[in-house]
């Protein structure tokens, strides 16, 4: 595969022959003008749409009305799906009443992962700093959110965070010493910590990432750590790493320059690469709800 090297800010393209693009940010963000993701998509439209995303990291899409089946469609022109680590087979139930929850999830689609939050949710899912399912060996290389109900009281907006540029804004020290380091990212931190799920049958996946990574197309280094999963840098005494962890952690939801906001409405689809971004959900509409459904696209590789 030939990539770029290289960590030097890039001047994004703005002009597509498919659609026109209106940007978020001048680095990370774009929603797509004037295209209906129910129609089949041309190879000529999907070609396009791959190099907007590779360029702004998020393409947003809004007016759209699609089933299930075409949400499917759409995210397997990236690759093939991903099944989310909660949607996999739960481990033996102890009541009859988790047995009936566990049987219904079982009979749903593994590969649509529901986004409910209402009134009496004990948490929102993705309401802290995170990349997707980092605790996978191969995560997910992108996640496709279709969102059709939005809180009538307003709020409920997604922030998006270039790691690219997470990257590039630490000092060279800095990046000499994280370069070559590997962290530990455990899938029960989130879906056992915070979400008191039951875990699968073999437990919630465990995984050990570079620090640093390279993006397998771009060539941009990328800073993967995330609040959501990583748990530890392996070699590093308990307080040294987390210490670093926080540093980093701090780094990214203390920096606004890394952000854009997504603002949802009613029929609004968001795709974003999973390798070089962060996001988080906010929970400021309690007591109202807001409902979607994600697909995700099984990366080809591990984080290298």
């Amino acid at each position: 595969m030939n990539i770029r090297t290289t960590t030097a800010p890039l001047t994004l393209n703005r002009e597509y022959a498919s659609f026109e693009i209106k940007t978020l940010t001048p680095h990370i963000g774009a929603q797509v003008l004037g295209l209906d993701l129910s129609q089949p998509l041309a190879d000529s439209v999907v070609q396009d749409l791959h190099k907007a995303w590779s360029d702004w990291k998020l393409l947003v899409f809004r007016d759209q009305h699609i089933d299930r089946t075409q949400h499917k469609a759409i995210a397997s022109h990236f690759g093939q799906l991903h099944v989310h680590p909660m949607n996999l087979p739960k481990a033996q139930a102890t009541t009859t009443a988790t047995a009936t929850q566990n049987n219904r999830a079982a009979n749903e689609d593994p590969e649509i992962l529901k986004v409910k939050t209402t009134g009496d949710s004990p948490y929102t899912a993705g309401d802290a700093w995170h990349t997707d399912v980092t605790c996978d060996p191969i995560p997910p290389l992108g996640s496709m959110l279709y969102i059709t109900q939005t809180p009538e009281c307003g709020g409920g907006d997604t922030l998006f965070a270039d790691m690219y540029l997470a990257y590039d804004l630490l000092s060279d020290p800095m990046k000499n010493f994280l370069d070559g380091l590997e962290a530990i990212h455990d899938g029960a931190k989130p879906y056992i910590g915070a979400y008191k799920s039951t875990p699968p049958e073999g437990g919630y996946p465990r995984s050990t990432h570079p620090v640093i990574t390279t993006h397998p197309e771009t060539g941009r280094k990328v800073l993967y750590v995330n609040s959501g999963f990583t748990t530890r840098i392996k070699g590093l005494a308990a307080n040294e790493s987390a210490a670093l962890l926080d540093m980093l952690f701090r780094h990214i939801d203390s920096t606004p320059k890394l952000y854009c906001r997504v603002e949802w409405q009613p029929g609004t689809i968001t795709f974003w690469d999973n390798r070089c971004t962060q996001h988080h959900a906010v929970w400021d509409y309690y007591p109202h709800s807001r409902y979607g459904e994600r697909v995700s696209v099984l990366g080809s590789e591990r984080p290298a």
